[in-house]
């Protein structure tokens, strides 16, 4: 999300506007239950989100996405999409005094299930500069219907300022990895994209910390520390498949509707913490990385992706820039396919067809 920062606030603003307005179809806020059964459905292709993140509670699949307050749909064929109340009536109130320059939107939601609970990462901003911060709540249940759904907001996990930071604390992606830990990957532009150890529960960072750098572009020497420079690289999401830890990022720039060029590059690693490295072996912490799917005519741009499993198949769940409507972000879930040495991709032709795609598995990643 934070690729709008070097977009005039104006521009941002206006995309922003579309993600709360019309996106949420009028969704209620916290504290007011849904009537499911009269919700409105909203067919795959229809949906506008940004940054958005799946995650099944029982038989329902939940999607969160960036705007105020976190909207939130839920569906129960990732085809069919009802809007549901959203996380936060209002923000909460500590992001208003900690980040100067806030403007309500909360960007890039990220749910895990811990230990019988679910935990949701989110972060706030303000455009152009990494005054930021990861923020965590936590709740029983995603279902708004149930007396038992109330989100409680525990403030910060991590923060980054202007001077003390050549990083920026947004967009957070958490991984359990084989030895039981939890490990949150998040950043942006700036000197990169960063991995670090979190406490058993997920509230805070675990002592003592453990940090990695994952993933970074060039950036020129000397330029000002607190301009996000040109290495345009955010938005990373870590998924296990085969043996391998895989480093989701999207590459370029977003925001930016018809004019949009984000893509979706991946690398892979043994470790949960890295390092990675893209296919031709070359690290990502030295601008690596292997395309996943790119923009065309119809989405120029794609990408703030995660990763799902649904009837056994690998779905790739990112935005895409439409062409076709004044280049609002529009959901995609679409089938991985997987090479026979590991590497997946999303096939080209399928970007621009309704529904989720077709499965395939060229070979079995090793």
């Amino acid at each position: 999300m934070s690729a709008c920062r070097s977009m005039p606030l104006r521009q941002a603003a206006s995309i922003l506007r579309g993600l709360t307005g019309a996106v949420l179809l009028g969704a209620l806020s916290i504290g007011t239950p849904a009537a499911h059964a009269d919700a409105p459905v909203i067919p795959l292709g229809k949906v506008i989100v940004h940054d958005p993140m799946m995650i099944r509670d029982g038989a329902i699949w939940y999607l969160y996405g960036t705007g105020r307050g976190i909207p939130v749909y839920s569906s129960a064929d990732l085809v069919h999409w009802h809007p549901r109340p959203r996380v936060f009536q209002a923000a909460p109130a500590w992001a208003h005094r900690t980040i100067k320059g806030f403007d309500g939107s909360i960007w890039a939601p990220e749910v895990a299930h811990v230990d019988g609970r679910y935990v949701l990462y989110y972060a706030v901003s303000a455009f152009k500069k990494n005054t930021s911060a990861i923020g965590v709540a936590t709740n029983v249940t995603l279902d708004s219907s149930s007396p038992r759904y109330h989100w409680v907001d525990h403030g910060i996990v991590v923060q980054s300022m202007p001077y003390r930071d050549l990083w920026n604390a947004i967009d957070p992606a958490v991984i359990r990895g084989r030895d039981g830990g939890l490990w949150m990957a998040f950043g942006s532009f700036w000197a990169g994209l960063k991995m670090v150890k979190l406490r058993a529960d997920g509230l805070r960072l675990a002592t003592p910390q453990q940090w990695y750098g994952i993933a970074r572009r060039e950036r020129p020497p000397f330029f000002p520390e607190t301009r996000p420079g040109p290495a345009a690289e955010e938005a990373p999401y870590v998924f296990r498949h085969g043996g391998w830890y895989y480093l989701f990022v999207s590459w370029d720039y977003c925001c930016r509707g018809v004019k949009s060029n984000y893509k979706v590059m991946v690398g892979r690693s043994r470790s949960v913490h890295g390092p990675y490295v893209d296919r031709s072996g070359k690290p990502m912490e030295q601008g690596g990385g292997t395309l996943v799917v790119g923009g065309d005519a119809l989405y120029p741009g794609v990408g703030g992706n995660g990763v799902i499993t649904s009837g056994g198949t690998d779905y790739l769940v990112f935005h895409a820039y439409d062409a076709s409507d004044h280049g609002m972000p529009k959901l995609k879930i679409k089938a991985l396919h997987w090479s026979a040495d590991g590497w997946p991709s999303v096939s080209q032709a399928e970007l621009d067809r309704p529904g989720l795609g077709r499965s395939g598995h060229t070979g079995t990643a090793k």
